[in-house]
């Protein structure tokens, strides 16, 4: 797992999606220098595992309506359901170039991902909600995974919930941590986080490009 911790089942989703997408964009840059018997075979990888995926890991689940992806699974049919706040993440599928934000299945995944009762590493508190790590163990949401919700919504409403959040739980430090505790966000892990503080830089990039209404001085609306 990106977090460095233990999977359950040998295959996470998340990472094979993003192998998906950055082999064929390998496969893009090897045509381009004519490589044209490599780039055939990172092709026909890319889509063996993508086929897999498909095949095994988009799974039904008893709290939705259509089939989910999983977080991990084995091959042999069982399927391990969670998230983890760490990138590459099932929330952050749209976000790494696998699936559109609006594809039934990781529609379906992301309302499960983002539920106390179907995620079993999402936390809601009196100081704020979001996807933990059990690289932090529980009770403990990380600013990343609420970026990483914001920077895959269509939704002005849920972005200005998701910037509101992140600005009340730095602890008055103005920096993103990697955790805090949901009842209290001035109990948090690591006063400096650089993937976090880049992440959130590219969130407001992008929504200055996308919606400036929300970020921008000038537009007249103000949520930071």
């Amino acid at each position: 797992r990106p977090s460095d911790d233990a999977t359950q089942y040998p295959f996470l989703v998340p990472a094979n999606a993003m192998a998906v997408v950055e082999l064929r964009a390998t496969k893009e840059l090897l045509d381009q220098i004519g490589e044209s018997e490599l780039a055939k075979d990172v092709d026909t990888l890319a889509s063996e595992i993508d086929s897999a995926i498909r095949a095994v890991a988009v799974v039904p689940h008893k709290s939705a309506a259509t089939d989910v992806f999983a977080y991990e699974v084995d091959g042999y049919g069982n399927s391990y359901h969670m998230d983890d706040a760490n990138v590459p993440s099932l929330l952050s599928l749209p976000y790494l170039g696998y699936v559109p934000a609006n594809d039934t299945t990781y529609g379906a995944t992301r309302r499960i991902v983002l539920n106390t009762t179907t995620n079993p590493y999402y936390f809601e508190g009196a100081a704020g909600s979001g996807v933990g790590s059990p690289h932090t163990g529980l009770g403990r949401p990380w600013h990343m995974s609420i970026i990483m919700q914001a920077m895959t919504s269509d939704s002005d409403e849920e972005i200005q919930s998701c910037l509101k959040l992140l600005k009340a739980t730095t602890a008055s430090k103005w920096f993103m941590h990697e955790s805090f505790w949901k009842d209290d966000s001035d109990n948090f892990s690591r006063p400096w986080f650089s993937w976090a503080n880049s992440l959130f830089g590219e969130l407001i990039w992008r929504l200055s490009e996308t919606k400036p209404h929300l970020v921008l001085a000038s537009e007249q609306i103000k949520v930071l």
